[in-house]
């Protein structure tokens, strides 16, 4: 695709016309098509992860007046985490811009990390094409739903830090998590977990590492222990607070 047309397309999808377009120019390379690093777009990925962290905790602040500290901090880690800024470029087609080298496009669909990569990048772009006031009007729409989502949860996805409350509250106890089995090579192994609690042990679940493993099998027992549960949508929803338990 021809730079000005994809330039065009991303700020018909972006909502923005920019002033300078070789900022979104760079904004859409990644290192792989370049000599140096320093003519891609992680240095504005850096930028980009500043600016959008702050128009978040703005929002977040602002929309949620009777949260503390940690909880608005919870909201926000799980807004601007990786998954949610690719989730976000893919939502616009960001992901269909960016400009990689040829040993790059071999992926049927473009990886986690460099969508979310090439948002923050945009969002950098943005702000410094037009300042503060763009990329908020860029972002907050955007943001909007993520955040409304995250608040709904009521855990912000962590349920290992859930399962902690649970576990102290209904067993006087922390959960222990067990490996059951482990498959594949050394560089790309998956684990079977479960997690015990108080001599009972709950469903076991896979994940691609010990961590999301881990997360996997936290929820499972919450589920099991009624204090979450999917809606018809697949969301992880409270069913009721950890300290009703």
């Amino acid at each position: 695709m021809p730079l000005e047309e994809r330039l065009e397309k991303a700020q018909q999808a972006l909502g923005y016309r920019f002033a300078d377009p070789s900022l979104l120019a760079t904004a859409l390379t990644h290192a792989s098509l370049t000599d140096s690093r320093l003519n891609s777009n992680e240095r504005l990925e850096f930028l980009g992860d500043a600016v959008l962290g702050l128009i978040c905790c703005e929002e977040v602040f602002t929309l949620y007046p009777e949260l503390l500290e940690g909880e608005m901090t919870k909201v926000k880690s799980l807004v601007v985490s990786r998954a949610s800024c690719a989730a976000m470029a893919r939502r616009i087609g960001l992901d269909s811009l960016i400009m990689l080298g040829k040993g790059m496009q071999t992926h049927r669909e473009l990886p986690q990390s460099l969508a979310a990569g090439i948002m923050e990048a945009v969002v950098a772009a943005v702000y410094l094409d037009g300042g503060l006031e763009a990329a908020r009007a860029f972002l907050r729409p955007l943001l909007a739903p993520v955040i409304r989502d995250a608040y709904a949860s009521g855990h912000q996805e962590n349920y290992k830090s859930l399962l902690q409350q649970v576990a102290q509250q209904q067993f006087g106890e922390a959960a222990a998590y067990i490996v059951l089995d482990e498959k594949g090579p050394d560089h790309s192994k998956a684990f079977e977990l479960c997690v015990e609690i108080g001599g009972r042990r709950f469903p076991s679940t896979w994940g691609a590492s010990k961590k999301q493993a881990e997360q996997a099998a936290a929820l499972a027992a919450l589920i099991e222990l009624g204090v979450t549960e999917r809606d018809e949508a697949g969301r992880i929803r409270m069913v009721k607070p950890a300290a009703a338990n």
